[in-house]
């Protein structure tokens, strides 16, 4: 375009160009998940402070529970999640709200009202603890234990 036909640019259409360039841009730099896909895992419990263990209970599902490793130092409980080998959605109407993990439930807006992937913290061998931040804003530690358990809130069957 030259200056003169930009000048004659529809705003809207302007509007929609800059918001298809910005979402290209989150794309581009991962900040956008929508099914976030998992990467390479350990299929156990860290040991001492190699990485971030992350404990997936979906019993109330009808499935179990399971551990995992997710090496080095995660930046966000989103990325222990998927460093830990477990894929997440998040629920279509609210961004940063997990949905599923591991494509439970599904379909992803068939969970009851009462039901959610609750996020918990613990270190190994304490006590679970509620997260007061969502997992895409909190660091865990290395050595630390994150937890995800679908149902009304409750943590994790498992101990941290």
């Amino acid at each position: 375009m030259t200056p003169a036909t930009t000048a004659l640019t529809p705003p809207g259409r302007l509007r929609r160009l800059a918001a298809t360039v910005a979402a290209g841009l989150l794309l581009a730099t991962g900040l956008v998940v929508g099914e976030a896909s998992p990467q390479a895992a350990n299929a156990a419990a860290c040991s001492g402070s190699t990485g971030v263990t992350v404990i997936v209970d979906n019993g109330s599902l009808g499935g179990g529970t399971t551990v995992a490793c997710a090496l080095g130092d995660p930046t966000s409980g989103l990325t222990a999640l998927t460093g830990a080998g477990f894929s997440y959605a998040f629920v279509p109407r609210f961004p940063g709200f997990i949905c599923r993990i591991n494509s439970l439930p599904n379909p992803c807006n068939g969970a009851p009202a009462t039901a959610y992937w609750s996020y918990w913290h613990a270190t190994p061998g304490g006590t679970w603890s509620y997260s007061g931040s969502g997992a895409g804003s909190y660091n865990p530690a290395p050595g630390t234990v994150e937890g995800w358990a679908f149902g009304a809130g409750t943590a994790p069957s498992v101990a941290p």
